[in-house]
């Protein structure tokens, strides 16, 4: 190699080390002196569900360990879509942060077309923040005792017995039950949780699939029986609940719970992503969060990294594509 090309090579090797190690400053430069202003945390729902509540629990706490305000805004509408896109075209500087749902990231993409938002190439994940968990109810008072009346009880009486949902995830795993059971039962989708009460405190569903948050204090006062948690994963308020896919026999139904996380718009900078991460480990770490978390219904879940977080919706979205397809005429509107 001539000399000049040598010297050419060896000057830009240089310079391509020197940007690295400007860039890698940079970013930690960034990372320690973030945040220095509020925090908005975009809830794509009215105030006072789930999403809401956790996110101005953690937010609270974000605020206390980061010294900055965190300021939660509910953008409420097209079935989260809205909270969705104004995030998703906000400055990816980790000062505007983002409280999707499973709706939101697994689901609106399978069904709804013309979807002014990608979940994928449009957010970075941070972390789950909770995963609630479906619980089979029935009317305290006449209603199954256990899952295998309940079963019975429908093969005894084909397309007579009605089961009720809220959200499109709840009304994937009612059906996925249904199928796995081989029961012959009508799904009457609901709009959320206080008119999925009315109607099985009414005799209007036999069934439902309801939050442990909003079921919870239906069952304690006993206007519902819980007769199975949809999940094989520990639940504290409910403790001896059994499992549906153990109640059932079923070992296809190991999961349909819906989840909360959190993300920011794509492009923020991977050093604020992993100092956001280690935040919420920090706070899920206080057993008094967990015990607040708890007394509102709510389970703490955090994934191990923004990677799992992504992988994890990966996956979620090839399950859930399986079930929809095998759903046939299921009502999602």
């Amino acid at each position: 190699m001539p000399l000049v090309a040598r010297t050419f090579a060896v000057l830009f090797a240089l310079a391509m080390t020197n940007a690295t190690a400007l860039a890698q400053g940079a970013a930690e430069t960034e990372a320690k002196s973030y945040p220095n202003r509020a925090i908005r945390m975009v809830v794509p729902f009215p105030p006072g569900g789930p999403a809401d509540i956790i996110a101005r629990f953690v937010g609270q706490k974000m605020s206390e360990d980061l010294g900055q305000p965190v300021v939660i805004e509910n953008r409420a509408g097209g079935n989260t879509s809205i909270g969705a896109q104004a995030v998703a075209r906000a400055a990816p500087d980790g000062y505007t942060l983002f409280v999707p749902m499973d709706t939101t990231m697994v689901l609106n993409p399978l069904v709804m077309p013309n979807l002014p938002y990608d979940p994928l190439k449009d957010f970075a994940p941070i972390t789950l923040l909770t995963k609630n968990m479906s619980l089979i109810v029935v009317r305290g008072s006449d209603g199954p005792r256990t899952v295998k009346e309940l079963i019975g009880k429908a093969k005894a009486n084909p397309g007579k017995l009605n089961m009720g949902a809220g959200t499109i995830t709840s009304r994937l795993g009612a059906v996925l039950f249904a199928r796995t059971a081989g029961l012959d039962v009508q799904l009457v989708p609901f709009k959320g949780s206080a008119e999925i009460g009315q109607a099985v405190l009414a005799g209007t569903v036999d069934f439902a699939l309801d939050s442990t948050g909003t079921s919870l204090p239906l069952i304690q006062s006993g206007h519902y029986r819980a007769l199975a948690k949809y999940s094989n994963r520990p639940l504290p308020m409910l403790p001896d609940l059994p499992s549906l896919s153990v109640a059932a026999e079923l070992p296809g139904l190991e999961e349909s719970s819906t989840w909360i996380a959190l993300a920011a718009p794509a492009g923020t900078p991977a050093s604020i992503i992993e100092k956001l991460h280690r935040e919420i480990t920090s706070i899920y770490a206080d057993p008094a969060m967990i015990a607040r978390l708890e007394k509102a219904g709510l389970l703490a879940v955090s994934s191990r990294s923004p990677a799992e977080l992504e992988a994890f919706i990966r996956s979620e979205t090839e399950r859930w594509s399986r079930v929809l397809k095998e759903s046939g005429n299921i009502k999602l509107d």
